[in-house]
Formats: C-alpha cells, structure tokens, sequence
C-alpha cells in the first residue's frame, strides 16, 4: 500500500516540526504520533537544546504520548517521522507497540528499519511495526541536505 493522502497531510506536519528544530539550530526532523487521525503527540530533534542524546524527535513524541494517554504502550497509533529512525528510536516504537511507521528520507548509513539495519522484521522482536518509507522522501532529503550544506 502507498502513501495515502491522509499519511501525506501527517507527514507535512512532520515537515514543519522538523523546520522548528533547524530554527533552533537542531537537526531538523519531526515526528508526529496519530490515533484515529487525530495528533497525540509531537516531537522534533532536541538533543543540543535539551543537553539529551535521547531528544530525537521520535523520543520526544513517543514520551508525549505516553503521558497523554496514560499508557507506555501506544497501540492501534501511526507514527510519522522525516527520517528513518535510528536503532534507538526503532527500539522505542518496537515497545511502545506502535502499529505503523511512515517515514520520508531513507538512512542508508544509520537507517535501522531497512537500511543499516532491518529492525521491522526482526525475528526476535516480540512486536512487529508495518511502515512505509519514502513518504515525500524529496522534501524530506531535501531539508536534511540544505541543513548540512549549510553546516559545512
């Protein structure tokens, strides 16, 4: 299944999240956790800001969640992110049973849903996350890249 219109208007709201994080000097990625196509919870890279290696965006939003529905787990919840997560963040949505991920920019160096690492089928997690990748992957690696051009 591809992306649907509902998973491209979330994903340019992940989209805007990010932009708050490059505003703050922040690598810029946004996630933003769904139930019932209404927002749960919202995050954005914060790790600089917050002295936190933990802050990615996915973090952010998955922790929000948590207290907003009283619940560490957060099933029957899409989690859409700009950049495919890291193995730590692959982990959280893993226990956090998230039921989707989509996300936009493919991380071929430390991409652990399919790329680095292929987290999402792991045969020896106990929970498994249907994602979807590549979801407006242009303007999704498109603002990391202007990030770093930046940068360097």
């Amino acid at each position: 299944m591809g992306i649907t219109e509902q998973d491209e208007a979330w994903m340019r709201y992940a989209i805007r999240l990010a932009q708050r994080a490059e505003l703050l000097g922040e690598v810029p990625i946004g996630a933003v956790l769904v139930k019932d196509n209404r927002c749960i919870a919202e995050g954005w890279n914060a790790p600089i800001a917050n002295h936190d290696v933990t802050a990615h965006a996915e973090i952010t939003a998955l922790r929000e969640a948590g207290k907003a529905l009283a619940n560490y787990r957060l099933v029957d919840t899409t989690l859409y992110v700009t950049l495919e997560p890291c193995v730590m963040c692959m982990g959280a949505i893993v226990h956090a049973r998230i039921k989707r991920l989509v996300f936009g920019a493919y991380d071929p160096k430390r991409g652990a849903v399919c790329s680095a690492l292929s987290l999402a089928d792991a045969g020896f997690l106990n929970h498994r996350v249907n994602w979807l990748g590549g979801a407006l992957e242009a303007d999704c690696s498109e603002l990391l890249k202007d990030f770093f051009r930046i940068r360097r």
